[in-house]
C-alpha cells in the first residue's frame, strides 16, 4: 500500500509540473497574440480592399494591356502552397490547414497529381511533417519553410515575387495557398484560396463586373507596379492570419491542458486520500487486534 501511496504522490507531482508548463505556454502565447492580432487586424482591411481592386482592374482590361496575372488558361501545372507553423501543441489547427490543402490535391488538381505536374510548397514545418509520408508522389517545395523566423513584408514579398515569376514563365498555371483565417483568439478556420491567377469579379448576370477606373500617368505603367505590389500584400494577409492563428489556437489549447490538468488533480487527490484513510485504518485494526491479543492472554 505505501508503494500505492508514493506512486500516485509521483503522479501528482509529475502532473503538476506538466500544468505549470502548459500554464506557462499559454501565457507566452497570449502576449504574442496580443502583437499578431493586431498586424492582422491593421493589415485585412488593406489587403482586402486591394484585392477587390485588383480583381476590378483586372476583370475590365478588355485586352488592351498585358493582364498575365488574370490571364486564365488551361491548368498542366499547379502549386499548393501550405501555410502552417513551425510548432506544434497548438490543437488541431496544423491539421486542418493541411486538410482543406488535401482537399485540393485530391478534388481540384487530382488530374495534375496523376499527371505528375502537382507542386506542393510549404511554409512552415508542421505542413511538411503532415504530408511527407501521405503524399510521397508530390513534387516537395521546402525552400521557405523557416519563414516565421522572420516574418518581415520584404522576406515574405521574395516568396511572393517567386511564385509570380513562377506563374508568368508558365511553370505553373494555378496556384492555390491553404492557410488559417483568423477570426478571434478562440476561432481559427482553415481555408484555401486561389492566388494566381486573379479570380475576377462576376455580377448577376454572369459576366465581368464593371468598375470605372481613371489611370494616370498611363494604364500599362500603372498596372506594371501596382499588380505585383498587391498581390505581395495579398500573400503576406496570408502569412499574418497563419500566424496570428497559431498563437490562438495555442493558447486556446494550453488553457484547456491547464484546466485538463486541474481536474486530473482533484482526481489524484481523492485516490491519495482514500490510500491514505486505507493505511490509517489498517494501522489502527492492527493495534486493536494486537491490543486485545494482549487482554486475552
Amino acid at each position: 500500500m505505501a508503494a500505492n501511496l508514493k506512486e500516485v504522490r509521483d503522479r501528482i507531482k509529475s502532473v503538476k509540473n506538466t500544468q505549470q508548463i502548459t500554464n506557462a505556454m499559454k501565457l507566452v502565447s497570449a502576449a504574442k497574440l496580443r502583437k499578431a492580432q493586431m498586424a492582422i487586424q491593421q493589415m485585412r482591411p488593406y489587403a482586402d480592399k486591394l484585392n477587390e481592386m485588383l480583381r476590378n482592374i483586372l476583370s475590365n482590361l478588355d485586352g488592351d494591356v498585358d493582364t498575365e496575372f488574370g490571364t486564365e488558361r488551361p491548368v498542366n501545372k499547379a502549386c499548393i502552397v501550405v501555410v502552417t507553423s513551425n510548432r506544434g501543441l497548438c490543437g488541431a489547427f496544423n491539421a486542418n490547414v493541411s486538410k482543406a490543402a488535401i482537399e485540393l490535391v485530391e478534388n481540384k488538381y487530382a488530374e495534375q497529381r496523376a499527371n505528375g505536374n502537382l507542386s506542393v510548397m510549404f511554409i512552415g514545418k508542421k505542413g511538411f511533417d503532415y504530408f511527407k509520408n501521405r503524399y510521397p508522389d508530390l513534387n516537395f517545395i521546402k525552400d521557405h519553410m523557416e519563414i516565421f523566423n522572420d516574418l518581415s513584408f520584404d522576406n515574405v514579398a521574395t516568396v511572393a515575387q517567386g511564385l509570380m515569376k513562377s506563374f508568368q514563365d508558365q511553370e505553373f498555371d494555378a496556384i492555390d495557398v491553404s492557410y488559417g483565417r483568423f477570426k478571434n483568439a478562440a476561432m481559427q478556420f482553415a481555408e484555401a484560396e486561389q492566388f494566381l491567377p486573379v479570380a475576377k469579379i462576376e455580377n448577376e448576370g454572369g459576366g465581368n463586373a464593371k468598375a470605372d477606373y481613371i489611370f494616370e500617368p498611363g494604364k500599362e505603367g500603372l498596372l506594371s507596379h501596382l499588380v505585383p505590389s498587391i498581390l505581395q500584400t495579398q500573400f503576406y494577409k496570408y502569412l499574418l492570419d497563419t500566424h496570428a492563428s497559431e498563437h490562438g489556437a495555442r493558447m486556446t489549447a494550453m488553457d484547456k491542458a491547464t484546466e485538463n490538468a486541474e481536474e486530473l488533480l482533484k482526481e489524484m487527490k481523492i485516490t491519495y486520500n482514500k490510500a491514505r484513510q486505507e493505511v490509517i485504518t489498517k494501522e489502527i485494526l492492527e493495534i486493536v487486534g494486537g491490543a486485545a491479543a494482549l487482554e486475552s492472554a
